[in-house]
């Protein structure tokens, strides 16, 4: 989160208020320096489910959170990229999660890998119009669709 505050900062385009971050405890205090609005969620890891419904999801390395976030955001048919560094993000750019049909006419449905932040920011903005679907739901097998 700190990298991509960071990072967002920078911008040219920045704007007070643009960096968001949801934080797993109750104390907003410990959000890192760079965020403007700190969401303190109290919710633990499950705030992962909150960060998979961001309209593109960047993942930097990471560990078991960070793998949450990707799956999660997979699921929820999510536009995800990657950076190619140590942890899940290097692990699982540039492949699929698994074989579900997100997009049908989609052939670049996969996590996108990225060799830098800039990279990310490139890939996110070429294609986020096409990664625009949203997860219909969990349904009984024998509920009308």
């Amino acid at each position: 989160m700190e990298a991509s505050c960071r990072g967002a900062r920078s911008s040219s385009r920045y704007k007070s208020g643009d960096t968001v971050g949801v934080l797993p405890g109750h104390d907003p205090a410990t959000a890192n320096p760079f965020v403007d609005v700190a969401i303190a969620t109290g919710l633990d890891h499950v705030r992962n489910s909150i960060v998979s419904h961001a309209d593109a999801v960047i993942a930097v390395g990471g560990g078991a959170g960070t793998m949450s976030e990707i799956c999660l955001a997979w699921v929820h048919k999510r536009l995800i990229v990657a950076l190619r560094v140590e942890g899940w993000s290097g692990k699982i750019a540039d492949q699929r999660i698994d074989e579900r049909v997100r997009y049908p006419n989609e052939p670049d449905d996969r996590v996108i890998g990225a060799a830098s932040a800039a990279d990310a920011v490139r890939a996110v903005v070429e294609r986020i119009e096409r990664f625009s679907g949203q997860h219909a739901s969990i349904r009984r097998r024998d509920a009308p669709a």
